[in-house]
This record gives C-alpha cells, sequence and structure tokens, in this order.
C-alpha cells in the first residue's frame, strides 16, 4: 500500500485529505467524527473578533443547481463566517488536538484589516494549539462588504500587507487562501508570496446567483422577498479551480509555493488531478455536505489502489507530474492530428453526433436512413478537424474514440510559424501588450 502521508510547511499529515473552512467543519465535534472517518486533516470554520463584527445569518442560505439528476452540481451560498463564540471555538480547538495530535488542524481567521487585530487573534489560536493559520481573503459575500475576505485579496497590495502582519505575528505556517474573483489569480499568489506566505490554498468561492423562482421574481436562496449574490461551489467549479492550480504551480515567481487546493473535490481521481498540478494537500467542502465524512475511505483506497497500479511508493511521487504539461497555446503542436471513427457495432443510430456536429461544429458526419428506420452515421474524414465533439456527445462509452494520424512532421507551433520564440516568464510581455502586474 502506497504512503499517502504528505509534508505541507513541516507539517506532518497522514493523507492529503483535508476538509476545507465551511460548515463540517464548525464545530470540534464534527472534526473530531471526522478524524475517526479518516480525514488527515481539517481548516476550522473562520473565525473572527465578534466584538468589532457580530456575525448574524439569515435563515435561507444555500441553493443549487442540478444537472441530469444530480443534485448540487453546483452549490451557492451566502451563509456568514462563525457564528459561534471565540472563547467556545478556541476550547474546541484545543480539545480536538489534544485528542488528535497526529492530525492537522488549521484555523481560518478573518478579522479587521489592522495588524493589532490580526496579532490578537493569532496569538489566541496558537495558544489553543493550531498548526497553521489560513488567512481567508476569499470569501465574496457578506465579509466582503465589510472590507473582509475578497474586498482584501482582489486588492494585491492589501493581500501583501496584510499576510506580513500575520507574519509578524505568527510562529506557525501562514496559508493564504485565495479568491477566484480576480482576473489573473498569479498576481494574488505573487503578492501572498511577498507578504511571506508559507503557502496558498486556493479557490475559494465564486461569486453567482444560481437562479429565480419564476413565480416570485426573487433570486435563490429566497430570504422573505430578496436575496444576496453569493459563493459558489461544488463539482461545477472544478475546471476553474485546476486550471487556477497550475497556473500558480507552473508561474516560476511562485511554483515553489505550496498549494492546499480546492473546489469540487469528491472522489479520489479528483484528488489525484489537483496533486498531478502541483498541490500538496487538498481540501473538501460541498461532497462532505452532500454525502458525508466516510467519503474519505473510498478516497484513501482509490488514491492508494491507482498509486499501486503506477509503482509509485508514495503519493508524493505523483505531485506536479502533470504542471509541464500545460502550455500557452501558441506552443502547441499544430502538427498533432486527431480524427474520429465510429465503432459501428457499438452505435445504437441515436443521431446524435450528427446534430451536434452538423450544427455546432464542422459538418463532418454524414448520415441517412436505413430501410429499418435507423439513422446509420459515419466521419467525412476530409471534414474532420478533431474537434472531439461528437465523442463527448455520444451516449455510448467508447462508440466514438478520437484516433492520432502519423504523418511523420516535426513539432510546429505558432511561434515556429510566425518566428517568435517562446516567451519565458509570462510576466510582463509588453510586444503583445500584455502586462500582469509586478513580480515584487
Amino acid at each position: 500500500m502506497a504512503d499517502l502521508s504528505v509534508n505541507i510547511c513541516g507539517i506532518e499529515s497522514p493523507n492529503p485529505f483535508w476538509l476545507a473552512s465551511a460548515p463540517p467543519t464548525n464545530t470540534g465535534d464534527q472534526v473530531a467524527r471526522a478524524f475517526d472517518a479518516g480525514w488527515g486533516g481539517a481548516v476550522w470554520k473562520t473565525l473572527g473578533d465578534e466584538d468589532e463584527n457580530p456575525i448574524e445569518n439569515v435563515y435561507s442560505r444555500y441553493s443549487s443547481i442540478d444537472l441530469n439528476g444530480q443534485r448540487m452540481a453546483g452549490l451557492n451560498n451566502i451563509e456568514l463566517i462563525t457564528d459561534r463564540s471565540l472563547e467556545m471555538n478556541l476550547i474546541e480547538i484545543a480539545e480536538v488536538k489534544r485528542r488528535y495530535p497526529d492530525n492537522v488542524v488549521v484555523v481560518s481567521l478573518m478579522v479587521d484589516s489592522n495588524a493589532e487585530a490580526w496579532d490578537s487573534i493569532i496569538k489566541q489560536v496558537e495558544q489553543a494549539g493550531a498548526d497553521a493559520i489560513e488567512l481567508n481573503f476569499g470569501c465574496p459575500h457578506g465579509m466582503s462588504e465589510r472590507g473582509m475576505g475578497a474586498a482584501v485579496g482582489q486588492v494585491p497590495e492589501y493581500t501583501c500587507d496584510i499576510t506580513g502582519w500575520a507574519k509578524a505575528s505568527a510562529t506557525v505556517p501562514v496559508f493564504v487562501k485565495l479568491t477566484p474573483n480576480i482576473t489573473d489569480i498569479r498576481v494574488a499568489a505573487r503578492a501572498a508570496k511577498n507578504g511571506g506566505a508559507d503557502a496558498v490554498s486556493l479557490i475559494n468561492t465564486i461569486n453567482s446567483i444560481t437562479g429565480v423562482d419564476l413565480d416570485s421574481f426573487t433570486p435563490r436562496p429566497v430570504v422573505g422577498n430578496q436575496s444576496s449574490h453569493g459563493g459558489y461551489c461544488g463539482p461545477a467549479v472544478k475546471p476553474i479551480a485546476l486550471n487556477m492550480v497550475a497556473s500558480i504551480a507552473a508561474d516560476p515567481f511562485t511554483q515553489d509555493l505550496p498549494i492546499s487546493g480546492i473546489g469540487g473535490i469528491a472522489t479520489w481521481e479528483d484528488v489525484a488531478e489537483y496533486i498531478l498540478l502541483g498541490a500538496t494537500t487538498i481540501q473538501v467542502c460541498t461532497a462532505v455536505m452532500h454525502y458525508g465524512y466516510r467519503i474519505v475511505e473510498d478516497m484513501t483506497e482509490g488514491l492508494s489502489n491507482y498509486l499501486d497500479s503506477k509503482g509509485m511508493s508514495s503519493v508524493n511521487e505523483l505531485r506536479g507530474l502533470s504542471v509541464n504539461k500545460v502550455t500557452d497555446w501558441q506552443s502547441l503542436d499544430i502538427n498533432y492530428v486527431v480524427k474520429a471513427t465510429i465503432d459501428q457495432d457499438k452505435c445504437i443510430h441515436c443521431g446524435l453526433c450528427y446534430i451536434a456536429c452538423q450544427d455546432g461544429a464542422h459538418q463532418a458526419i454524414g448520415t441517412k436512413r436505413t430501410d429499418d428506420d435507423k439513422t446509420d452515421v459515419w466521419i467525412i474524414d476530409d471534414l474532420c478537424v478533431g474537434c472531439n465533439l461528437c465523442s463527448l456527445v455520444c451516449p455510448v462509452q467508447d462508440c466514438i474514440t478520437m484516433e492520432e494520424r502519423e504523418f511523420g512532421q516535426t513539432h510546429m507551433s505558432w511561434n515556429d510559424l510566425m518566428g517568435e520564440d517562446p516567451p519565458g516568464d509570462l510576466f510582463p510581455r509588453p510586444k503583445h501588450g500584455l502586462t500582469i502586474g509586478p513580480e515584487s
């Protein structure tokens, strides 16, 4: 069985599976039950200064998007940070660390933007036994209107300064949780590193409205006769999160910054993808809210079996193997050719591939009705551009596959075609008018 233990910022974790700062980590009882189930770590639901910023939640807080029968493909929330007292949370943090010394407890924090407030709360959670702290610079609703959360994370200078305050006070590692509600996540990651961050966590939730009640005309979740934008999470955000994780892992300025990956993680496959793109640990919220803590059992077994199948003795061997496989479009091989092939024995003659290609792609599928009133389809090879759409819409597994064509041609990129050298560091690229922010 492969070794699933990881080390992030000098913190030993029995496995990479952590709970994100969210309702599943709101109490000591919950975190204890999660550790009993097999989670390696937990990020405590965000603590604040209740005297300066009292927390009053509304009663309708969640809404979701369902997709083809899958409930909660995307989850929206307008819940605030913990509404439980700081004193009670500190007592429970200390008790959990006493009972589970080998598990990781990271405490998420959010207070007013002044050094004294951060110093005070950091000292308190360290005394309670926190292994690390996570600065919540990502919450997109409620707290951001008070000048915290995403209001900090969207301004690189604020991110850098407040991270510096935290590092001046903390004796444990400082994680910075980044907001995805920003043009380029690399700017925020660079700012966190410049402030002294030991690691980054991402992504926090995405600004969203999941839908509108067509009878009352009120967006969901409904609070009386109004609503508010909230934070979007769950399986629907995973592709966005993976791209942002990969961007930070590939950026020369932040590629040595440890990453705790968050966003739409529910299975061992999801975990493996995050680790391949540079994450050391992962954090889960929505899947636990949907299915409970015991999903970690399948994650543990699945990841271990996968590593065994790859001949890897440790999860650390997997980390970052896909990072250098992500490149700018202009570096991709124009001479690489794939075309669709239909397995006629598996075809159920639904005609969906034909409709999709005819109306939404490149008109590269031929069709005719047979004598027994079936729809025969075939690929028109000269017109197929290998876009993959037919294989994506086909309801039969492996009926339509994309096959490589060998032409004996050498690698040819857009840069080669235009006679340009591939860019090195992406910051900045003034030739193309792109400036993404300062390196320091």
